[in-house]
């Protein structure tokens, strides 16, 4: 539908080819970028790097389903981190339910915190969700000071949903004596690791020498790709499936339409709703109006639309509205694209998915961790 409708604002006049062409060119990287991570996270799976979190999920639990939470908690915010939220959603996901079913632990909790970390859990790092990189682009921040800023708010925010997971699932999580795994000691994919590692590092390198980090991304992409390849463990077909082509037209249209909706109206229509200054209050503000859009029209448009507005405020605003756009989105379903992937992985295995309980979770949630995140940001903005 995307790309259509990127056709018909182009055709109507509501956006100049050229203009159309210069927001393609500016979405380049990012879409670049998120091809590379994507073809980056399936690579780690073919090498088993997920086999080996769920064993460990496994030996780390010892069939007490607490600790699984914790285990879960620990993982999926890592992941969502280094490889970003799909990563999470699509290959963590299943694995979480594995885990559950050896246990013999209802899944519920632990799915539900994958489908929260990834957008929660996604605030570190400039790489670890599409809105992030989008975002980092207008903040003018460089990896290590986007990083350093984003830790503390990080922390808070994974901490309090923990909490808050802790006392809704209560009946699900029942006290339960440890049992010790008797499976397979996991074998650790040391090169995946490795490369993941390497490909870290490289972030922080071409960001600190002025390099778009979409070549890092694409360097361990490639590095991974060459491996499986030689040894016959994917076919390149699979490799370019993993980068998701369809998705990839879908960002680029989308950013298209939304340019074209800003230039029409929108901008000065929101332009008043988004508080300027860096303050705590206006920080609170900007947090709150990204939030309230994510559920309206998705977190990727809220993102396209918000950050030009926050940009000249500084990059404070531009990351309040980022913690909005990537906490909000745990109230609704259609608050990000991470959540709607997930509602389809988890339909997929027969789970089901209650939207009542799934909103009333989010409304304990999405309050109690956003308030919190915002001034841990300003007090970050103090401190860093």
């Amino acid at each position: 539908m995307a790309v259509p409708a990127a056709a018909a604002v182009i055709a109507l006049g509501a956006i100049s080819p050229e203009n159309a062409l210069a927001e393609a060119e500016r979405l380049g990287p990012v879409v670049g970028f998120l091809a590379a991570v994507l073809v980056l996270a399936h690579l780690c799976d073919v090498e088993g790097l997920f086999t080996a979190c769920g064993a460990w999920m496994a030996r780390r639990a010892a069939g007490r389903p607490r600790r699984l939470l914790t285990a879960v908690f620990v993982l999926a915010s890592v992941v969502t981190a280094v490889l970003s939220l799909d990563a999470t959603v699509v290959l963590l996901t299943p694995v979480v339910f594995a885990t559950a079913a050896r246990m013999g632990v209802r899944s519920k909790p632990h799915v539900y915190a994958c489908a929260h970390l990834s957008n929660t859990a996604s605030l570190l790092l400039p790489v670890s969700n599409l809105t992030n990189l989008l975002a980092f682009t207008a903040s003018g921040l460089s990896f290590t000071r986007f990083t350093a800023l984003m830790a503390l708010p990080w922390v808070v925010a994974i901490s309090i949903e923990y909490a808050v997971f802790r006392r809704f699932f209560a009946a699900d999580l029942p006290a339960a004596e440890p049992v010790a795994d008797t499976g397979p000691a996991p074998e650790v994919p040391l090169f995946a690791l490795l490369t993941v590692a390497c490909t870290l590092a490289g972030f922080v390198v071409a960001s600190a020498v002025g390099i778009e980090p979409v070549w890092a991304a694409l360097a361990g992409a490639l590095v991974m790709a060459g491996r499986a390849l030689a040894r016959r463990r994917v076919r390149p077909v699979a490799v370019v499936r993993s980068a998701a082509p369809g998705f990839l037209a879908f960002v680029l249209a989308l950013g298209i339409v939304v340019r074209a909706v800003v230039d029409n109206g929108l901008a000065d229509a929101l332009r008043h709703a988004v508080p300027g200054g860096s303050g705590l209050l206006a920080l609170l503000g900007a947090a709150a109006v990204a939030a309230v859009l994510a559920n309206l029209i998705n977190n990727l448009p809220a993102v396209l639309v918000l950050v030009p507005l926050a940009a000249p405020a500084g990059a404070g605003a531009v990351l309040a509205v980022l913690l909005g756009v990537n906490i909000g989105p745990n109230l609704t379903y259609a608050g990000s694209l991470a959540t709607l992937l997930w509602r389809r992985v988890v339909r997929e295995r027969a789970e089901r998915v209650e939207v009542g309980e799934f909103t009333r979770l989010g409304l304990l949630t999405v309050p109690a961790t956003l308030v919190p995140a915002v001034v841990a940001l300003w007090v970050s903005l103090q401190v860093v």
